[in-house]
């Protein structure tokens, strides 16, 4: 397998990163993560977030941004992504979920899309489970945000455990859009009756699937994300770095 970097989103460690910024990320560079995928940059400016990252030896994979904030405060999102080096910006929620609001999110993403293209910035959508919740027509919503929407002006940011918990396969989707998937949540999930989060390898998402199909279908970031852990946050990262480690040698740094 090639050599696709992982990096880690910040929402795991939204607690830590709430009391130490700054130390939280020396602790997901100690862990062996090439990069961070952010939720904000607590009480930091981009360029401190920049010069952290530079001092940790960290790249910005991405950034999550409010759907509000990318509407109404492009510029200065753009502008910041630009000065701590990340080239995509992710829509990670969005709270409106009629049909007619999932028509004015396809306008709203293909006018974001084509601003942060001009700017050499490429917008993903991240999706949930709720996406997947069928239209009387049997239509999926996530099915027509990726239809509708510009192939070129708007990617997706797949998150497995989401697209699992709503009885899909999540190979199936990264297949059905290849080229159009950068950016990868890697998840498990555990295999009982809850469905709870869980550590890389320790539940029942077929990863190894996914990370042959990554190689094929134009991957650029595998980015580890648990939403809620039974252990710290840290911990719960720990382990699905070694299971990573056993399964890419490269990381064993």
């Amino acid at each position: 397998m090639s050599k696709i970097p992982f990096a880690v989103q910040l929402y795991t460690l939204r607690k830590e990163t709430a009391e130490d910024f700054a130390g939280t990320l020396r602790k997901v560079a100690d862990l062996g993560f090439e990069a961070v995928e952010f939720a904000g940059f607590g009480e930091m400016t981009a360029r401190e977030v920049k010069n952290l990252l530079d001092k940790l030896n960290l790249k910005a994979a991405a950034s999550h941004v409010p759907l509000e904030e990318l509407k109404n405060h492009l510029p200065q999102v753009l502008e910041d992504q630009k000065t701590i080096g990340s080239s995509y910006v992710v829509c990670p929620f969005i709270e409106k979920r009629q049909e007619e609001d999932y028509r004015t999110l396809i306008r709203d993403l293909n006018d974001i899309g084509e601003a942060c293209q001009k700017e050499g910035i490429t917008l993903c959508y991240h999706n949930h489970d709720f996406e997947l919740e069928s239209f009387k027509d049997g239509r999926k919503p996530l099915d027509m945000i990726f239809q509708e929407t510009d192939e070129d002006r708007v990617k997706a940011e797949f998150d497995i455990y989401w697209l699992q918990k709503a009885g899909e396969q999540p190979s199936e989707w990264i297949d059905r859009y290849k080229g159009r998937a950068p950016l990868i949540h890697l998840k498990d999930m555990t295999l009982d009756e809850e469905q709870f989060f869980a550590e890389l390898g320790t539940g029942g998402v077929d990863l190894d699937t996914i990370f042959v199909l990554g190689e094929k279908v134009g991957v650029k970031w595998w980015i580890v994300e648990q939403d809620e852990s039974r252990t710290s946050p840290l911990e719960s990262l720990e382990v699905s770095m070694n299971y990573l480690k056993e399964k890419f040698p490269h990381l064993q740094k």
